[in-house]
């Protein structure tokens, strides 16, 4: 390619990456002001948590009338990047921002990647289809929807940039859209704090030396971050595939998932385990007197209310589980308390979501430089123990986890263990 090719190339994907990056931006922004307004009014009136089940039913009949092409949600982002035949309805940004607004209004467990994901991705593939890009663009346009609303909704532009090109393929990275998922996570997280948006400070842990002892530690940590995260992915799939079976009727469904969140909250006596749970992260990253079953009850929130078709992402909720879960093994294997939990943090999603690369560059954006080489150890231990499975069934896999010849194509997770099918020594796996 000519250098003058070249240029027009990069001023295309500056341009571009830019209005998808600018409208991820003002979506993010808008949609993490709603979430700290509905979080403090539930704060101020904890009544609401009692009105959840009757928020399910509305939320469910809704969706059940107008969200049928969206419901999806992240997987159906990921299927169109790799099959991109339908256009993604404009109608997800706008649905699943209520959806998730409410949903935390009212008590339920859940985070916010799923909804800044799919917006991103929904605006994102407007623009494509506004501009009427090649289908590779509008693929690469996808991926840096995914981006601008990652990096954005967190203030972690780099780890966006990397999650929007890691999460579509499990092991393989999309290189052909880093440049303008660079250009959108940056932008999109510019737009976002120049909007007045303010993200969490978490501590700054202190450099810890690795050492071979160090070293035995985090192995030990990385397999226990590997069973929670096998929990977490098959206890949520089993939970929502049940309840699909047992109760057709998605309002239904729902209302009984917030039925049941509003018992769970009555037992456990404290409201520390409802919404996000932000306090409670950051009180893993210094609190040595945290309950060591915290991260177990906000793994059961999250599962019944994901599990139950409530609107939102895993990864604030994975953040408490893994910080919690930090806390803990802190403790028990004499790390630092701080960096236990941070390296927990951004570890257990990086297993469950099949990102190890993505959430370890998150931690030194959220927690600085001293967090590597842990939360690297740790990060890419528990992604190779959690084996073929994860949060987003729609993820690619070319090749086993463990190794192996290369699938004759690329194969969904959810998918992966009735295609036992291999290429040929040297063939390239279908796209």
């Amino acid at each position: 390619m000519s250098l003058d090719k070249r240029a027009r190339s990069f001023g295309q994907w500056l341009v571009l990456g830019s209005v998808v990056g600018g409208v991820c931006g003002v979506a993010s922004a808008v949609f993490l002001y709603l979430l700290d307004v509905a979080t403090a009014v539930r704060t101020r009136h904890e009544v609401l948590v009692y009105t959840l089940p009757l928020a399910g039913l509305v939320i469910g009949a809704l969706y059940a009338r107008w969200g049928t092409p969206i419901r999806g949600g992240n997987n159906l982002v990921i299927d169109t990047v790799h099959e991109g035949d339908k256009q993604l309805p404009v109608r997800m940004a706008p649905m699943v921002l209520v959806g998730t607004v409410l949903t935390h209004l009212f008590g339920g467990s859940a985070g916010r990647e799923g909804t800044a994901v799919q917006m991103g991705a929904s605006l994102a593939d407007a623009v494509a289809h506004r501009f009427r890009v090649s289908p590779a663009t509008r693929r690469e346009l996808l991926a840096a929807g995914i981006a601008g609303g990652f990096g954005s909704v967190f203030g972690t532009p780099i780890a966006g940039t990397v999650f929007g090109l890691e999460v579509v393929c499990v092991g393989r990275m999309s290189y052909e859209a880093l440049v303008p998922a660079l250009v959108a996570a940056v932008v999109g997280d510019l737009v976002t704090r120049a909007l007045g948006i303010h993200h969490t400070l978490y501590p700054t842990p202190a450099a810890l030396p690795l050492s071979p002892q160090v070293l035995g530690k985090w192995l030990v940590f990385g397999v226990v971050v590997a069973l929670v995260a096998v929990v977490f992915v098959e206890g949520v799939h089993l939970l929502k595939k049940r309840l699909e079976k047992a109760v057709p009727s998605l309002p239904l469904r729902m209302a009984l998932g917030g039925a049941a969140v509003v018992v769970l909250w009555k037992l456990v006596g404290t409201s520390d385990y409802l919404g996000l749970g932000v306090p409670t992260i950051e009180r893993a990253f210094v609190d040595p007197t945290l309950p060591p079953s915290a991260f177990a009850l906000k793994l059961l929130f999250t599962a019944v209310t994901l599990g139950a078709g409530f609107l939102g992402g895993e990864v604030t909720p994975l953040f408490f589980v893994g910080a919690a879960l930090g806390n803990v093994l802190a403790r028990l294997l004499g790390l630092p308390l701080d960096l236990a939990a941070g390296v927990g943090l951004a570890a257990l999603f990086g297993a469950a979501a099949n990102t190890p690369l993505a959430l370890s560059l998150m931690a030194v954006e959220l927690l600085g430089a001293g967090v590597l080489p842990h939360v690297v150890i740790v990060t890419v231990t528990a992604y190779l123990l959690t084996g073929q499975r994860g949060i987003y069934p729609s993820q690619r896999i070319a090749r086993l986890k463990h190794g192996g010849p290369l699938l004759s194509r690329l194969v969904p997770l959810r998918d992966v263990h009735s295609a036992p099918d291999r290429s040929p020594p040297g063939a390239p796996p279908e796209e």
